[in-house]
C-alpha cells in the first residue's frame, strides 16, 4: 500500500487506472512518464520555484559523467547500512540521480524497500520518472510533503530545502534521516576564480532539534572539469549562480578547464521520541 495523500484533504491516495483519487473524490493523473502533481498552486508562493528545463538538464549532464559519483557511492553505502526496508522518502530528488542509485543499491542488496521521490519542480520529476520506474515520483514541496505521518522509515536530503516539523512528522519511530550538505571547501578553486573575495562555505553545528546526530562522514576529492560546458553545468548547480554578475560570468566563461574540490558531508541522524 502507498503512502502518498491527498494535497488538498490529506487522505490516503490510491491508484485507479491512470490517476490517483483520494476516498473525497480529490484525482490527479499521473502524467505519461509516470510521476503525479500533487504541488497545490498555495504550496508554491509567489515566486518561481524548482529548476528549469535548462538547469534539470545541465545537472542531469554534469551528474551522468559522474563527478559526484563519489558523494552518490558513500549515500547507497549509508542508506543500505541503515535500511530496514519500509518507505524511503528522497525530499528534493531533482531528476532522480541518487533517487535512481538507491534504489538500484537496495534492490541488489536484497534490502527491499519502496522508494518515493519528490520535488517542487515538475520538469525536474519528470525526468525522474523517465529514469527510474520502480521509484514512485511527485511534484510537491518538502514544506507539504503529501505522504502519510509517520509512513517512512528512512529520509534522504541532499542540498535541499530543510524542513524540520515535516520531516519529522512523516518519520516513523526510530526513521533515519541522511543529509547531504557542501563542506567548508567545496569548489574552493572555482571560487577563487571568478570572486575578487571568495569566502569558504559556513558549517553549522549539526544538531537539530528532535534528531540525534548519529555519524558524518567528509567526502573530499580533486575534480578536473574538462570543458567549459561542465564548468557552466556545475555552476548551475550551486546558489552562486542566482547571485554572480556580469563580469563573474565573463571570468567564468573564460575558463576551458578547471581542478576544483568537492567536498561534502553526509550526516545520519535518528528522529528521537514523538511527543
Amino acid at each position: 500500500m502507498g503512502i502518498l495523500t491527498c494535497p488538498v484533504c490529506a487522505a490516503k491516495l490510491e491508484i485507479s487506472g491512470n490517476s490517483y483519487k483520494c476516498e473525497r473524490g480529490h484525482s490527479f493523473d499521473r502524467a505519461r512518464s509516470g510521476y503525479v502533481n500533487l504541488l497545490l498552486s498555495k504550496h508554491i508562493g509567489k515566486t518561481v520555484h524548482g529548476d528549469n528545463k535548462l538547469m534539470v538538464q545541465a545537472r542531469r549532464s554534469f551528474l551522468e559523467k559522474g563527478y559526484y559519483s563519489p558523494l552518490c557511492e558513500a549515500l547507497c553505502s549509508t542508506v543500505e547500512k541503515y535500511s530496514c526496508g519500509g518507505s524511503i522518502l528522497d525530499a528534493g530528488c531533482g531528476e532522480g540521480y541518487y533517487t535512481s542509485a538507491i534504489s538500484d543499491r537496495l534492490e541488489g542488496s536484497g534490502k527491499a524497500a519502496d522508494i518515493y521521490g519528490i520535488d517542487v519542480s515538475k520538469t525536474a520529476v519528470d525526468y525522474a520518472a523517465k529514469l527510474n520506474k520502480s521509484v514512485t515520483y511527485a511534484a510537491a514541496s518538502v514544506f507539504h510533503i503529501p505522504v502519510s505521518d509517520s509512513s517512512c522509515s528512512m529520509l534522504v536530503t541532499l542540498f535541499a530545502p530543510y524542513s524540520s516539523d515535516e520531516f519529522r512528522r512523516v518519520l516513523g519511530d526510530g526513521g533515519i534521516m541522511i543529509m547531504a550538505i557542501p563542506s567548508e571547501d567545496h569548489l574552493w578553486e572555482l571560487k577563487q576564480a571568478i570572486y575578487d573575495t571568495p569566502y569558504k562555505n559556513v558549517v553549522r553545528p549539526y544538531e537539530l532539534e528532535g534528531f540525534k546526530f548519529l555519524e558524518k562522514q567528509r567526502i573530499t576529492y580533486s575534480m578536473h572539469l574538462e570543458s567549459q560546458e561542465d564548468i557552466q553545468s556545475l555552476f548551475s548547480m550551486t546558489p552562486y549562480y542566482y547571485r554572480t554578475g556580469k563580469t563573474q560570468q565573463e571570468r567564468l566563461l573564460a575558463l576551458d578547464s578547471l581542478d576544483t574540490t568537492a567536498d561534502f558531508e553526509l550526516l545520519t541522524y535518528q528522529i528521537t521520541a514523538k511527543d
